[in-house]
Formats: C-alpha cells, sequence, structure tokens
C-alpha cells in the first residue's frame, strides 16, 4: 500500500470515528432516541463458581483476549509483571475490590468494535497474578461507562459509577466472579441536569459509596467555583441513600481543605478508613494523584482534613502516574493500585498499571508505603553484592547484576554524601539509563531553630536519557520529598519492568514513571556517590516471571 493510499485510509477511519462519537454525542444532547446498546459480545454466566469456571473455559472473549496477547507479547514494551488489558486501550482503574476470597479490577477499556468506555475485569487471588474476564459494565443508558468505586456487603457488590450525559448510576452483582451485572432503575440514581433545568447546588462526576448507620453515602468527585476570582477548587458532593434507588443530597464534603490547588478538582475519589482515621484518595486533572488524611465527623457527615500529600511529583502525561482505585485490605490499611500514561506510541496497547501499593498510617498524619501483594513468587536468579565502597565522583558498574524485568532490593549508607545515584536499564557505553538520585537534607524545610533549620530529603525518578528513540516523550523528573533521620540508611527497593520503573524508599515514599530503552542492551546497573564516599551494604537482584505465563498454570 503506497504512503498516500495509507494516509487516506487513516482519514476515512478518523472521520468515521469521529461522526459515529459526534452523532452519538449530538443526539443527547438534542434527547433524541439512539441505540446505544453495545457491541462488543456480552454473556450471562452461571451462579456457581463451578458453572462459571466451565464457561470461561469456551468464552469467545476470552479466547480472543489471549490472542491478543499473544500477538502484543512480542512488543519489547509490554510489561511481564504489571498487570496490562489484553487488548486495544486502557484507562483508570475502577472498584478495586475483594470479594469471596479474591480480589477484582475493573478498569476503563475500549473494546476495538466499540471504542466507547466499558468496565474491563481482571481477577486475582494474591494481588499479582491477575487473569483475564469478560467486561463487566456495559454502556446504555449512558454513552459511555466512566469511573466509579464498589462497596461489598455481605451478600453482594455494589458498583457505583458515572455515566457519561446521564449522571450516577449503581449496578450489582453477587455472583462468585462478579461476572453478571444488573443496573438498579435501568437510569441514573443521580441524574444529571439537562439543558433548561434550573441549576443544582452539585455537580454529578465519578463517585465512590460507603455504609454508615444502615444508610449508603456516595461522594461525587468534581469541582466548585469558589477560588479566588472564581476559579475551580476540588470539590466532593454528598448524597445519602436508604434503598441505593432515591438519594438525597446533603452538602459539600470535604472541611478544612487547605491543601489543594486552586484548579485542581477531585475525580476518582476513594473515601476508607485508614488506621484509626480516614483517607480520601481522588486525581486531579490537573495536578495528578493526591490524597486527604482526615478524621469522619459522623454526626455531621464531615471529613476534616488534616494532612495532604501526592502520589505523582509531576504532571500524570506524559509517562506519569495517573488515576488511583482503592480498597481496604482488612487489616487497616488501604490497598491502591494507579493507571500510568504512555510517553511513546505502541501498538494496539497504551497504558498499564502500577503494582498494588499497601498504605498504612505511620503516625497521625503520616502514610506509610510499601508494595502488595505476593511479589516474591515472581523471582529467580538471585544474585547479592555485599559491602561495595563508593569512591567519591566515581561510577561503580555492578558487573553481574542486570535486566529489564527485575527486583532490586538494595541498603546504602550514604554517610556525609550530599548525592547517591543508582542507574538501572543503563546501556554498556550509558547512552541510555535511568536515573535514580537521592539528596539527602536536599528538600523542604521541616522546621526552623536557633540550632540551623531542618528539612527534608529529596529522591528523584529521572528519565530525562532512558531512550534514544525519536518516538520516546521525555519528562521532567518525579522528585518526591521524604523524611530520613539523620543515621536512618537509604533502603530502596525497584522494580524495573520493560516499560515502567517504580521505587519504594524506606517504607514511606514511591515514585513511578514509564520509560522506553530502544537498546536492547540497556539493562545494566551502576552507582555513583557524589562529592564524598559512601558504602554499598547489600544489593538483592532477581529476575522476574511474566504473569501471564504463570498465570496460565494457576
Amino acid at each position: 500500500m503506497t504512503k498516500h493510499k495509507r494516509f487516506l485510509l487513516l482519514c476515512i477511519r478518523t472521520a468515521a470515528a469521529f461522526l459515529f462519537a459526534a452523532g452519538t454525542t449530538t443526539a443527547f444532547a438534542q434527547g433524541t432516541s439512539t441505540n446505544l446498546t453495545s457491541r462488543v459480545p456480552r454473556f450471562t454466566f452461571g451462579q456457581t463458581l463451578e458453572e462459571q469456571k466451565a464457561q470461561l473455559k469456551t468464552n469467545s472473549l476470552l479466547r480472543r483476549f489471549a490472542e491478543s496477547r499473544e500477538k502484543l507479547s512480542s512488543d519489547p514494551h509490554r510489561p511481564f509483571y504489571h498487570y496490562v488489558n489484553p487488548e486495544a486501550r486502557l484507562n483508570d482503574p475502577n472498584g478495586l475490590s475483594f470479594w469471596r476470597g479474591r480480589w477484582h479490577l475493573f478498569y476503563q477499556a475500549y473494546p476495538p468494535e466499540d471504542t466507547r468506555q466499558h468496565w474491563g475485569h481482571a481477577v486475582s487471588e494474591d494481588l499479582i497474578h491477575w487473569r483475564d474476564l469478560p467486561y463487566a459494565i456495559y454502556p446504555n443508558p449512558e454513552e459511555k461507562s466512566f469511573s466509579g468505586a464498589i462497596l461489598i456487603e455481605e451478600d453482594r457488590a455494589i458498583a457505583m459509577y458515572h455515566g457519561t450525559a446521564v449522571g450516577n448510576i449503581v449496578a450489582v452483582s453477587s455472583d462468585p466472579l462478579l461476572l453478571n451485572w444488573e443496573k438498579l432503575t435501568g437510569a441514573a440514581v443521580i441524574p444529571r441536569r439537562k439543558p433548561g433545568e434550573p441549576a443544582q447546588p452539585y455537580n454529578v462526576y465519578d463517585p465512590c459509596i460507603w455504609k454508615k448507620d444502615g444508610m449508603y453515602y456516595s461522594i461525587s468527585g468534581s469541582t466548585m467555583p469558589t477560588g479566588p476570582a472564581r476559579k475551580p477548587l476540588p470539590a466532593q458532593y454528598l448524597f445519602r441513600s436508604i434503598d441505593l434507588v432515591k438519594w438525597e443530597y446533603l452538602h459539600q464534603f470535604v472541611e478544612d481543605d487547605r491543601f489543594t490547588m486552586v484548579g485542581d478538582d477531585g475525580a476518582c475519589p476513594y473515601f476508607w478508613p485508614i488506621g484509626d482515621r480516614h483517607i480520601l484518595l481522588f486525581f486531579s486533572h490537573m495536578s495528578g494523584g493526591q490524597y486527604l488524611i482526615g478524621d469522619y465527623d459522623k454526626q455531621r457527615d464531615k471529613f476534616i482534613a488534616t494532612s495532604h500529600a501526592k502520589f505523582n511529583f509531576g504532571p500524570s502525561t506524559p509517562g506519569g502516574v495517573h488515576a488511583p482505585s482503592a480498597f481496604p485490605d482488612g487489616k487497616g490499611g488501604v490497598i491502591t493500585i494507579f493507571n500510568v500514561n504512555p510517553a511513546k506510541s505502541t501498538p494496539g496497547w497504551n497504558q498499564l498499571m502500577t503494582l498494588p501499593r499497601r498504605l498504612t498510617l505511620a503516625s497521625k498524619d503520616v502514610l506509610e508505603v510499601e508494595p502488595a501483594g505476593d511479589i516474591e513468587s515472581l523471582r529467580y536468579g538471585h544474585r547479592r553484592v555485599e559491602n561495595v565502597s563508593l569512591p567519591a565522583n566515581q561510577e561503580i558498574v555492578l558487573t553481574n547484576i542486570h535486566g529489564n524485568a527485575a527486583e532490586y532490593i538494595l541498603e546504602i549508607e550514604p554517610s556525609h554524601a550530599p548525592l547517591v545515584e543508582l542507574n538501572v536499564l543503563r546501556s554498556p557505553g550509558k547512552e541510555e539509563y535511568t536515573r535514580i538520585a537521592f539528596f539527602r537534607n536536599r528538600g523542604y524545610v521541616i522546621s526552623r531553630a536557633r540550632t540551623g533549620d531542618s528539612f527534608q530529603s529529596s529522591v528523584s525518578l529521572d528519565t530525562s536519557y532512558s531512550s534514544e528513540l525519536d518516538s520516546a516523550t521525555s519528562r521532567a523528573p518525579e522528585t518526591a520529598q521524604i523524611a530520613i533521620a539523620r543515621d536512618e540508611p537509604l533502603k530502596l527497593r525497584v522494580f524495573v519492568d520493560k516499560s515502567i520503573v517504580e521505587v519504594f524508599i524506606n517504607g514511606k515514599q514511591c515514585v513511578a514513571a514509564r520509560v522506553y530503552p530502544g537498546r536492547s542492551d540497556s539493562v545494566g546497573v551502576s552507582l555513583r556517590s557524589q562529592g564524598r564516599n559512601s558504602m554499598l551494604k547489600s544489593f538483592d537482584a532477581w529476575q522476574m516471571k511474566s504473569i501471564y505465563e504463570t498465570a496460565k498454570n494457576r
């Protein structure tokens, strides 16, 4: 096919997609009837686990997913052990939940025959080995099935999500694998204001749902025009219902939010207990994933915010952490997972999920974060080095440690070195490398005293030189603050997986970003201590198995 014909075909396809989307949206705006039934095959499954397992073995969608996974597996940037959907695009994770001994992950999926958002679905027993399931929630009466959360009751799972152009919708499921979903009333239970109707004191967008004293509560993440010069501020509008069908608007939920920025919004909210307090995770389309910690005043139905921090430390695009989904772990903590945006075109797919993270409270207003799930089951080929001196201003290459699907655990005694760095995905000539840099006492001021200022430290994940490919988009370094005590060693847990690097620091912080090495030899590891000597106390390295191969045998 000539270049001209390919260009013409692309134009035709683009125009057709635009006309389909525009026609649907226009029909909503004009109130005309439009058939919004999804073109994706849909199935009804049995009500026992044995029936469902038998039906899934011959399910045509799962066969299609398996074929797509096999086809896409040759892409050198497709991850081994981070979840990525089996076909087409991926967006926000939704409704992370634990039901009858299994974790369920839903997500914004774009099936190839009907690219409106559906809820994709995967299941896991250990938060690491995910198995694909058929699409769970299909659009109609909504134009697109946007983001939402799931509440688990003893006998059912309740999904509440935003249906574009109509409002917030409730769907329920009670079967063993949450394969069959029914939408209550067949319409939005909290409808959007229609053109010409009186103004509402709230906006309807991404919801979260919980239960208190026999009543259901929901917040709708959006904005309110009460910032300087009526600029938007993040808002969470609170509703209450006794039956999930009729909802009463109460008020704006968050109180004393002096933390978020003018221009932020409160999309993808997840409100859960954590320790003896509560946490509200959300996503701002301006400044990324973040959270508020505070107290839930159950008498006034208000959340009083006392602390705030972020999950990403730069723009969410290109190549940055995006929206959360979260659910309590039953032990006082909260499990959360994020989608991560692309920074390069990868035909047939784009985004992926972070590893699940367990959030706990270290103190009243301080969050701890660790990787969650049975990561250890993926390890093989262990290597270890100990007590390696890092002379000032010299790069030390670890010749027996390498990989592009690997886990590294290391402990460094920085001593008085102002900067210690770890380079991963390093080519032999350092044409490509991803830099993880620790700057002791080079962060924000914690406190000021006569004896001198007290500083946090900074950790930077720099992907500026991760790829020589002209199609890989660069981004500014992710730089996070972390409180490291004077005599506390630096402890890193680093996950390298083809096109993502995640770094957990001393159980207190995490930075992550997408990377796209273009060279097959960009697999090396090196360290450097700047200005003064430091000491590598230990370095453990493992190669990591593919969860998609091991899942076949589980």
